[in-house]
């Protein structure tokens, strides 16, 4: 989701260089050179009640944000380091507040149409996602969007941020100017549409395409609606491509000659969310004390297989500024028992622990912590809710809950959305003034020295007192045939970007 990072984010970057730069790709393709041609046969997750064909609606399914993301262009795409690169817009720079944001459109951007992209196309498509998608999707007022000449955008924010850039990642699709019909799907980006029928599509090459040349000929997604269903077609030879299809996928699929298991690390965060503020875990101690309770390199074996990493309580464990020179927390059952002690923690009474099946793995975690932490004497009854009953009455209301994230290259993004005092979505209740000076700090940083103290700032808050226990990360497992090569290994929904992708002989 540094670099110098802050130079690239101001100063900007050739979008065609950066493309290049950032097709984090699988790295392994014996047998010579990319060649060009053929077509992907790409399967993802989707329900036919969910379909949405509009790309600034709420894109549920997976199936649909891939058409949507090869389609249309947004402004910025994820990258590695930086974790943002250019993509419609080549470049990018703020005024000296952090508030006013100028970008330039790519050179010789076309609709699948021909005509030119113009700044009037942006500002309307921008516009619409601010009315269709909120502010969640687009933090400028509508007014605050405007043109500024015909290649150049202008979003005005309420208050310095540094991250804007990366906040419109992969959701500002650019659509041409007054478009209400989207079934002919115009867009900007490497594949125009050919057919589609029931969430299903068929893309074919842009060859106007602004950035590198897209190597494939076409890319067929098919939609699937179960990851059993996805995972047996990938493995009986029906797709070449399974994407995010899990670990129980990848664990068959590994040690077949005909298929290859591509792990993207830093995937998705299960953990849980203490309550700070008040009840059995608003003191500091208690907190401390759970997280050292916790064997996370068995919770990563028996949650994720084997396929993810142990994490440190920080979240946004892939940011290029992420702090390794935090120790790692490990497990210390004598501590933790006296750190309750200390805390006068009441072992004789037994808490919930709330979980939901949203994401898999997530209740067997809450099953697996419940086990650990009752050797240091705390007592959990794990239980489970239905989604729509765990976001009405546990989300941000219960002293102890799982929680699951799937944007984890941003420190300063989590931080500002679910730990500051002013959040609405403060999953902790953790209210604390260094740390929302900290991340104020960070979001308003004038150079990268400022920026880099202030999320390491941050991080060594989260870690020594805030109100997350974050044992581990989980790989996105996708499974390719043999033949297909140069796929997305970044985390998160940059699993989509198969621009670069191509087949071998």
């Amino acid at each position: 989701m540094g670099l110098n990072r802050r130079q690239l984010l101001w100063s900007g970057l050739g979008v065609g260089a950066a493309l290049l730069v950032a097709a984090c790709s699988d790295g392994t393709s014996p047998g010579g050179p990319a060649r060009r041609g053929g077509t992907l046969r790409v399967g993802a997750l989707g329900s036919a009640s969910r379909i949405e064909r509009d790309p600034h609606g709420n894109l549920s399914n997976d199936s649909d944000f891939l058409i949507t993301s090869l389609i249309y262009d947004p402004l910025t795409v994820p990258g590695a380091d930086p974790n943002v690169m250019p993509r419609l817009a080549s470049r990018w720079e703020p005024d000296a507040a952090r508030r006013r944001w100028t970008f330039t459109l790519a050179d010789g951007a076309t609709f699948h149409d021909g005509t030119p992209v113009t700044s009037a196309d942006v500002v309307w498509s921008l516009r619409r996602l601010r009315t269709v998608g909120g502010a969640s999707k687009m933090p400028a007022a509508v007014e605050d969007i405007t043109a500024d000449g015909p290649n150049r955008v202008i979003i005005a924010l309420p208050e310095p941020n540094t991250q804007l850039p990366l906040l419109i990642r992969l959701m500002t699709f650019t659509v041409k100017q007054d478009t209400t019909d989207f079934a002919k799907a115009i867009g900007t980006g490497p594949f125009r549409l050919e057919s589609y029928q029931g969430g299903n599509a068929r893309l074919v090459r842009n060859e106007r395409w602004h950035g590198p040349a897209p190597l494939l000929d076409a890319i067929e997604v098919t939609m699937f609606d179960s990851v059993t269903a996805l995972g047996n077609a990938v493995l009986g030879g029906q797709i070449d491509l399974a994407s995010n299809v899990g670990a129980i996928a990848g664990r068959t699929a590994e040690g077949r000659g005909d298929l290859r298991v591509v792990r993207r690390a830093d995937d998705t965060m299960l953990g849980v969310a203490m309550r700070s503020s008040d009840g059995p875990f608003a003191d500091q101690r208690v907190r401390a004390a759970l997280r050292l309770g916790v064997d996370r390199k068995a919770l990563v074996s028996q949650v994720h297989s084997g396929y993810g990493t142990v994490a440190n309580d920080i979240l946004g464990t892939a940011d290029p500024r992420y702090d390794t020179a935090i120790a790692q927390r490990g497990r210390d059952l004598d501590r933790a028992k006296s750190l309750l002690r200390e805390a006068g923690f009441d072992t004789g009474r037994t808490y919930q622990l709330v979980t939901k099946a949203e994401v898999p793995g997530e209740v067997e975690s809450a099953k697996v912590i419940a086990t650990q932490l009752a050797d240091i004497g705390v007592r959990l009854e794990v239980v489970t809710q239905e989604s729509n009953a765990f976001y009405d009455q546990t989300w941000l209301k219960a002293p102890l809950y799982t929680v699951s994230w799937g944007t984890n290259d941003s420190v300063l993004f989590l931080a500002a959305k679910v730990m500051t005092s002013a959040s609405n979505r403060n999953e902790t209740a953790f209210k604390d003034a260094e740390f929302d000076a900290a991340t104020a700090k960070a979001l308003a940083a004038g150079s990268d020295a400022d920026y880099v103290q202030a999320c390491r700032d941050v991080q060594r808050i989260q870690h020594e007192r805030g109100g997350y226990l974050v044992w581990g990360m989980a790989d996105g497992i996708d499974i390719a045939a043999a033949k297909v090569r140069d796929l997305p290994t970044l985390g998160g929904f940059a699993r989509v970007q198969l621009e670069r992708a191509w087949l071998a002989e």
